[in-house]
């Protein structure tokens, strides 16, 4: 009996292992952690910020319309390169559908992945999410790049990136709040 008493750890080590093994509980429980560690985004220094090259970029929403970046030029944008199947970007999405409930008429939020729009809408109806997912047609203007998951940039109204932020974020944080007040107000 005393053997076992001083196994615990190792067997509790073993079962978190197989855990993250296992496809069927490997992905929860990154979700979890994902939400663990998240914190706030950090705002780019005024003098390290980029703009954006151009606002020539094509999108297309679930319907099938096509969407020009353009038409989105001196206000604040939120653009999130995500997947369905990405771990970290679900990880995000409760809190980015929270401050879009609140901030949805106040700046734009792009939600660009690059699957099937079935996949992504029936992701979206499925968690009960309302924020408006989009499909690149063309590539995105420098120096955004979604090749890493989830990537998320927040960009002004004069176009420069004010939060480019790899990974997962808590979005709906009070100092992230803040920030996009601020920006709003320009």
């Amino acid at each position: 009996m005393k053997l076992f008493k001083n196994q615990w750890s190792n067997i509790i080590f073993i079962v978190i292992i197989l855990a993250m093994i296992i496809p069927q509980t490997r992905k929860p429980i990154q979700i979890f952690v994902n939400k663990l560690i998240s914190f706030a985004p950090s705002v780019n220094d005024e003098e390290d910020r980029e703009k954006l090259a151009d606002y020539n970029w094509v999108l297309e929403n679930v319907r099938g319309k096509r969407v020009e970046f353009s038409e989105f030029e001196n206000q604040v944008v939120i653009v999130n390169f995500w997947a369905t199947w990405c771990p970290p970007c679900i990880a995000e999405m409760p809190s980015f559908q929270e401050l879009y409930e609140d901030y949805g008429d106040k700046a734009t939020f792009l939600f660009v992945s690059s699957e099937q729009h079935e996949t992504v809408d029936g992701y979206m109806k499925r968690k009960r999410f309302t924020l408006p997912s989009y499909k690149m047609l063309t590539k995105a203007p420098k120096p955004m790049d979604g090749r890493t998951l989830p990537t998320t940039y927040v960009i002004s109204k004069k176009g420069s990136i004010v939060v480019d932020k790899v990974g997962s974020a808590d979005w709906n944080s009070d100092s992230f709040r803040q920030t996009l007040d601020k920006l709003i107000a320009e």
